[in-house]
């Protein structure tokens, strides 16, 4: 690998060393590459795409190529560490604490805001039940769920009154 790992704030630090554990625990690695990867979505304001991420990267590893990219993402996503919205084609990190073998233990509701593209993640169990109510009334057995809704943030709302 060329260059060095990017240095992150003390509290992404926490959370990088806490996911570190959380692979650990289900027998995956979190390779230096990958921990810089999270690091980056970790640290962000808000959502970042695949490019995004190799930008940042290649500040501190020029030879950083796309693959390099995905794979990590790839191995992150299986682990629940991000989450990537559909709608946005990029990633944020989790923030809930409990993961699960093979991906997330909870249901990822996100407000996505039109206006200032602030994401924010939710976690209602009633959105939760309610769509698996309504599943079951198809016959349909819900796995898992992403619920991405759009819209405007309090900011931009009250704003826009």
């Amino acid at each position: 690998m060329d260059g060095d790992m990017p240095r992150f704030p003390a509290p992404v630090e926490h959370m990088l060393d806490h996911a570190e554990g959380v692979c650990t625990a289900h027998g995956g690695r979190l390779t230096a590459q990958r921990r810089a990867v999270l690091g980056l979505i970790l640290q962000a304001e808000g959502p970042l795409g695949a490019y995004e991420l190799l930008d940042a990267l290649r500040r501190t590893q020029p030879g950083a190529a796309p693959p390099t990219v995905y794979r990590a993402l790839d191995f992150l996503l299986a682990h629940g560490l991000i989450h990537k919205l559909e709608r946005l084609s990029a990633y944020v990190g989790c923030v809930a604490g409990d993961h699960a073998e093979g991906g997330h233990a909870h249901a990822a509701q996100f407000l996505i805001c039109r206006g200032c593209g602030r994401v924010t993640e939710i976690e209602d169990a009633a959105v939760t039940d309610a769509l698996a109510a309504a599943a079951r009334r198809t016959g349909f057995a819900v796995a898992r769920a992403t619920v991405e809704a759009e819209g405007l943030c309090a900011d931009c709302n009250h704003g826009s009154g």
